[in-house]
């Protein structure tokens, strides 16, 4: 029996032994994202008449047993709406692109649909991916996301939708993207699990550019294990993307030692880092929730080592990457003054400003970016992972600025901007509760193109915790 909380392997076990078709499955959570959607801000299109033509296929193709190498197959997704999909609006979450519509689909909506994944939705995120500085939670043209675990907050950008619609089961997996944050803090704020990929290890052909030296795709799901089954279809080399043509050209092979060791003992010891000042400075229930996951990583054998981060400007480096190359995307944007139909207030003026960074400061911020390059380049000779809280307060509140609230949180290093800096992968997963019924989260860092170490310590820890396990009350 399946519910809306249902693991990816659980779904597929329930399709091949023909306890659901695939088309009732997809009504199952069509309706959900139809009963739900809106009320979180979630939902941007449900795709109804191409998910119902979807699951009919894969339904013939379980039929005839054409299910090799297809574990996603019969099974619904979301994408998060800066993914282009042909005659299906495009609306990068902003009014100036609300009735987009392209005429093709992205490199990774084309390997999910070869895979046989059901498309079921567009979901919403924070308007051009936050590219020009929002700072409260009202920032894209459907609204603000809310978390399902108290609607009173946020659901964290700027892959609000994913974040929202999977820990509220209207869909089992989403598609996000994070350039700096933007799939940890939504699944640290929704109490799911997020991976952010290598840089250039799934192809980003079709999704909006906002940084294209920074920009990144990847799921949003349950568990580290559906995580780890949706990077093996997604990821690998694309000519239609240059940057994947490094990282793992080989395709699947590098994921099958992973799904193997998805239900065997812990065989790998990791030598794991915990970056001081980013739990001693974060709020109290995630500074004991945190050192909580440390306890079970201990136990799970792994070495636990406190260190010095290197001092450099990892937060203002990233800002002014990502500011003026956001600016040089959206150029024609500001140059027509569509940006004053943004949504946000601070978004309706700030590409203005990152258009007048100057290039010897653009330059400057990439002269940086080597440096720390090589400073956690030789941190992870040392260390297999490193470890920090995954965000250091829990959601924000809706109807404040962000920068009106948790004033007493001490900002530490910044590991999500360093790791987005040097193209590291990261996993983001729930490990309790704080006040108002939020989730807190650990986040797990490892070197470029070591997704595999990196998904085999968060498959375990979750099979030693049961955090992963908890849904929203309000949304059975």
């Amino acid at each position: 029996m399946v519910s809306p909380y249902s693991t990816l392997d659980e779904l597929a076990r329930a399709l091949r032994a023909k306890e659901v078709s695939s088309v009732e499955l997809t009504k199952f959570y069509l309706a959900r994202l139809e009963t739900y959607g809106e009320a979180l801000g979630a939902v941007v299109t449900i795709t109804r008449e191409r998910a119902l033509a979807e699951a009919a296929a894969a339904d013939r193709d379980l039929a005839a047993g054409k299910t090799q190498n297809r574990p996603l197959l019969g099974i619904p997704y979301g994408v998060k709406d800066l993914l282009a999909t042909k005659g299906i609006p495009t609306t990068w979450g902003a009014e100036p692109f609300r009735n987009q519509v392209f005429d093709y689909d992205a490199t990774v909506i084309e390997k999910l649909t070869n895979a046989g994944a059901v498309l079921v939705a567009k979901l919403a995120m924070v308007e051009l991916a936050g590219g020009f500085g929002y700072n409260n939670a009202d920032a894209s043209f459907t609204g603000p996301g809310r978390t399902p675990w108290n609607t009173a907050f946020w659901s964290g950008g700027s892959s609000a939708g994913p974040g929202a619609a999977v820990a509220a089961g209207l869909v089992p997996f989403a598609i996000g993207s994070e350039t700096s944050g933007s799939i940890l803090t939504p699944a640290s704020f929704c109490g799911v699990t997020g991976v952010r990929p290598t840089y250039g290890a799934v192809s980003r052909h079709g999704a909006m550019a906002l940084s294209w030296t920074m920009d990144k795709l990847g799921p949003i799901a349950r568990t580290a294990a559906d995580c780890n089954t949706i990077l093996g279809v997604i990821m690998g080399e694309d000519e239609r993307d240059p940057t994947t043509s490094r990282v793992y050209p080989s395709g699947r092979a590098s994921w099958v030692s992973s799904i193997v060791m998805t239900r065997a003992p812990n065989k790998r010891i990791a030598k794991i880092a915990l970056v001081k000042g980013t739990w001693e400075n974060a709020q109290p229930v995630v500074r004991e929730n945190f050192q909580k996951s440390v306890d079970v990583l201990k136990s799970l054998g792994h070495t636990i080592r406190e260190i010095d981060y290197p001092d450099l400007p990892y937060g203002p480096a990233t800002t002014t990457i990502i500011r003026a190359e956001g600016a040089s995307a959206f150029e024609d944007l500001l140059r027509d003054g569509r940006a004053k139909q943004l949504r946000a207030v601070a978004d309706k003026t700030g590409g203005f400003a990152a258009s007048a960074i100057l290039a010897i400061d653009y330059i400057r911020a990439l002269r940086v970016r080597v440096k720390v390059r090589e400073a956690l380049l030789k941190l992870f000779e040392e260390h297999d992972l490193i470890a920090a809280p995954g965000r250091a307060t829990l959601a924000f509140p809706i109807g404040v600025n962000f920068n009106d609230v948790y004033r007493e949180v001490r900002s530490g290093p910044s590991i999500i901007a360093s790791m987005n800096l040097l193209g590291a992968p990261a996993v983001c997963m729930p490990n309790g509760f704080g006040e108002n019924s939020l989730p807190t989260s650990i986040q797990l860092n490892a070197a470029p193109a070591n997704e595999p170490l990196l998904l085999n310590a968060g498959i375990h820890f979750q099979l030693a915790t049961d955090h992963h396990l908890k849904t929203p009350p309000r949304f059975p």
